[in-house]
């Protein structure tokens, strides 16, 4: 907040002094441009005392040493009342100045010598233009207030704004280092559990143990998926995961997918149908389309009944390869639809041990559809089942 402040207010003051300068050296061109005129006029061939072009414009005779010497030309107020505070410096000739009388009154004024040893001073009175000039720094002075006060107000919002990504990431580093704490010290306690048993037993078969082994397998291969999925997304995150992409044939691959899963499908008691309705071939990275296919296949299996059915169809748009994968199962709730990508989320907690998801999956499709440019989306009613749509775009 502090340095937006900063660099507003100084972007601000330099650009009050530039536009500052630029008024007064625009209201004062004029004058001194008249000044220069009279003076060149003055020093024409058989030319006498220049006459003002205006009836601002005052013409001094001075001699060498600076007195007036055509007083009666002027007039008596003026050298009354003003003569004594009129400067005279050599060093000033040929430079055009201003000029301050009795703290009231503002000249610009030009002085030259004469061919005769004497010297030449015009001077014309500039008050309306230092009027305004002063009534520019005192507008330039209430606008600085007000601009300091906008910047405050802008420098807390634009901070805030631009912190408001640093505090989410760090919400969901957090959330994440937690989730996966979580996540990983449940196996890990059951796979020490179970072989503190085993040293208990020093003397039993693995037949007598086989359930207590079993379970540290299962476990440990749950953990190894995990730590897997874990590494994709991380390098996902750091722009580290590379696509090697190749021209393929999306509906062969589908068809290649979902194979092995009829099988699977017939055991659980239930039934995949699948319609492919384009040939057309898509530069994309086959690796990891299958693992979206094998993702959402399997989630489909994990959360469909006995004697439901899981659809799969393969269709051309005019843009896009779309893939729908839809079910007949348990659905999701409205409320946690929109949660469904996020890692570690999942909707039935209860669940858990039977399926042995690990809740990244779906964060894991989502980042290979959008890797590719494309878009997933999801939509569900409770017990009515569910429907992943995937684009893939041709170009």
């Amino acid at each position: 907040m502090l340095l937006n402040f900063i660099a507003f207010s100084l972007i601000f003051s330099i650009f009050s002094f530039i536009i500052y300068q630029l008024v007064e050296e625009t209201l004062y061109s004029s004058v001194d441009n008249e000044l220069l005129r009279a003076k060149e006029m003055s020093e024409r061939p058989n030319n006498r005392m220049p006459v003002p072009f205006n009836p601002r414009m005052i013409v001094l005779l001075r001699d060498a040493e600076g007195a007036i010497l055509n007083e009666e030309q002027i007039g008596t107020r003026f050298i009354n009342e003003f003569s004594e505070d009129l400067p005279f410096s050599l060093e000033t000739i040929e430079t055009i100045q201003t000029t301050k009388l009795a703290n009231d009154y503002v000249f610009r004024s030009l002085m030259y010598p004469n061919s005769n040893g004497s010297y030449t001073e015009l001077l014309i009175s500039v008050e309306a233009e230092q009027s305004i000039v002063n009534n520019f720094i005192k507008i330039l002075f209430i606008c600085t207030i007000i601009f300091v006060l906008l910047s405050i107000t802008a420098s807390y919002f634009l901070a805030k704004r631009s912190m408001n990504p640093i505090i989410n990431s760090w919400g969901k580093q957090s959330e994440f280092v937690e989730n996966a704490s979580h996540e990983l010290r449940t196996p890990l306690t059951i796979v020490q559990s179970k072989l503190e048993h085993l040293l208990t037993k020093p003397e039993d078969t693995i037949m007598n143990q086989f359930e207590s082994i079993g379970l540290s397998l299962s476990e440990i291969r749950r953990m190894n998926i995990m730590t897997t999925h874990l590494l994709t997304l991380a390098r996902a995150d750091s722009l580290e995961q590379q696509l090697q992409k190749e021209t393929v044939n999306l509906g062969n691959l589908v068809n290649e997918v979902i194979h092995p899963f009829y099988e699977l499908a017939e055991l659980e008691q239930k039934e995949i149908i699948t319609q492919i309705h384009s040939k057309r071939t898509i530069s994309i990275d086959k690796n990891r389309i299958h693992q979206l296919l094998v993702i959402l296949l399997d989630n489909a299996l994990k959360y469909t009944r006995p004697q439901d059915k899981i659809h799969v169809v393969l269709r051309e748009d005019p843009e896009y390869l779309t893939i729908d994968v839809s079910d007949t199962g348990i659905g999701i709730r409205e409320e946690n639809i929109k949660r469904v990508f996020d890692r570690f989320y999942r909707e039935d907690k209860a669940r858990i041990k039977e399926t042995g998801g690990t809740g990244l999956g779906l964060s894991i499709a989502q980042w290979i559809v959008e890797s590719h440019n494309g878009t997933i989306r999801v939509s569900s009613k409770p017990s009515s089942g569910t429907t992943f749509q995937v684009k893939l775009p041709y170009k």
